[in-house]
């Protein structure tokens, strides 16, 4: 396939997703349109009442992704030590923050993509895209991505970089695209034509994979959209309930309804609070309706968030379905343990996409074949520990003989880089208590090697 054929193809694909993204956006936004709102009712309200969101879709999004922390990779495999210099390149490429951005994208719209190639100055950059810009081609039968293309509008024209095992492509739209306006499937010019020398597509997508043909992936929100609706429109009923029929409502009888210019009835009473009402005729009577109760909303809004609980492993404490937090550090634990393994199960799937994005560094970086290199992610502990309750546990490690490196990093969450800085310290701190004078120990410039000072 040509490089044209490939951005009219896979262009395509990111037109039929384009309504879904947009969707999915709008729940994790909190802006999503009113559903289950009955016409006349929102012809009756009019601009009264916005939308009422209680956004239930970013909480579900936004409690896994803050438990999705790198702290480094291993070369070499799960024997070795988490390589600095790898995490140096990650911090250069705005990694710490953008691996976030990464998962909370592939929780919101299925999949996020990561672009690897070598910049101006040879070192590797790593840029993380969306769903909506970008999309890959897969091999039916190994489902290795065989192609993709990053597509978006710039300037008043569309551009485009397809992506081969080969080569990399650059093309851009024929006719004008304004901002905005949508994206012609065919008319593309090549611009340029770049060598590919990794041997593979530099495109690596980040799936949150639901079953096995999910290949695009599966929304972390899918499950919760319609009850987010739901609550959202008790929550509306209950603000109508409220400002309509939740205050008493009095009524007057006996009384002659004397009307405007217009016939239209005037009311003969103010609606100060300080002020009394009284009629001149002995036969008025005066009353209040009873207001209406709120009770029935609450109940409704308990059982819809139990639900949203219930599938997808949010604790209690999280939907504010207990006014007090859990009573003891066990039992948070306890109610938190179906969203820790939701955690380590993304762990796995997404560790493997980051260590396929750190084998396209090593190649950029050391021009091997990215195929040959063996990586592992390293990730912070998905549990809720206190520092206390996790240098308890790093001193018992220690204590049964576990190297310190290795504690520091699985159990407290140093990233390679503050390990080796507190191995530093740790020596200087050494060096200090002996009260060695090591600038006395080098040698100058007009001293001997080995000679004494």
């Amino acid at each position: 396939m040509t490089a044209t054929t490939i951005v009219e193809s896979l262009g395509r694909v990111l037109d039929t997703r384009a309504p879904e993204v947009a969707r999915l956006n709008s729940y994790y936004a909190g802006q999503q349109a009113a559903a289950y709102l009955n016409p006349k009712a929102r012809e009756a309200l009019g601009s009264n009442f916005r939308t009422l969101s209680v956004n239930y879709p970013r909480l579900v999004v936004n409690s896994i992704a803050e438990r999705l922390r790198v702290t480094g990779f291993r070369l070499g495999g799960p024997d070795s030590v988490a390589d600095a210099a790898l995490w140096a390149i990650w911090r250069r490429n705005d990694l710490v923050e953008a691996s976030g951005q990464a998962h909370i994208e592939a929780l919101t719209l299925g999949s996020a993509y990561v672009i690897v190639w070598a910049g101006a100055d040879g070192e590797p950059l790593v840029t993380v895209e969306s769903a909506a810009q970008v999309a890959v081609q897969r091999d039916p039968a190994t489902r290795e991505v065989t192609a993709a293309v990053k597509r978006w509008q710039d300037g008043g024209s569309a551009h485009a970089v397809v992506f081969e095992r080969d080569r990399v492509t650059r093309l851009v739209s024929k006719g004008r695209v304004p901002d905005g306006g949508a994206i012609p499937a065919t008319g593309w010019d090549t611009v340029e034509v770049i060598d590919n020398p990794l041997g593979v597509v530099p495109v690596v997508p980040i799936v949150n994979r639901g079953r096995l043909l999910d290949l695009d992936g599966v929304s972390e929100m899918a499950d919760v959209l319609d009850l987010a609706d739901a609550i959202n429109k008790i929550n509306l009923d209950l603000m109508v309930t409220s400002e309509y029929y939740a205050r008493p409502r009095r009524w007057a009888t006996g009384l002659e309804v004397i009307e405007d210019e217009d016939g239209e009835p005037i009311n003969p009473f103010a609606d100060e609070a300080n002020r009394v009402w009284q009629a001149e005729a002995p036969e008025a009577k005066f009353g209040q309706f009873d207001a209406a109760r709120l009770d029935g909303y609450a109940d409704a809004l308990a059982t819809l968030t139990q639900q949203v609980g219930a599938l997808t492993g949010l604790p209690p404490h999280y939907l504010g379905l207990h006014g007090d937090q859990p009573a003891s550090a066990d039992a948070i634990r306890s109610a938190e343990a179906s969203l820790v393994a939701t955690c380590t199960e993304k762990m796995r799937t997404f560790g493997s996409a980051w260590a396929d994005v750190i084998r396209l560094v090593v190649a950029v970086r050391d021009g091997v074949d990215p195929r040959a290199v063996e990586v592992e992610t390293v990730w912070a502990s998905a549990e809720t520990r206190t520092p206390a309750q996790a240098a308890d546990a790093a001193l018992k490690l220690v204590t049964i003989g576990l190297p310190v490196a290795a504690v520091m990093e699985e159990t407290l969450g140093f990233s390679p880089a503050q390990i080796e800085r507190f191995r530093q310290l740790k020596r200087a701190e050494a060096l200090d208590a002996a009260g060695v004078n090591l600038p006395a120990l080098l040698p100058g410039p007009d001293t001997e090697p080995g000679a004494a000072t």
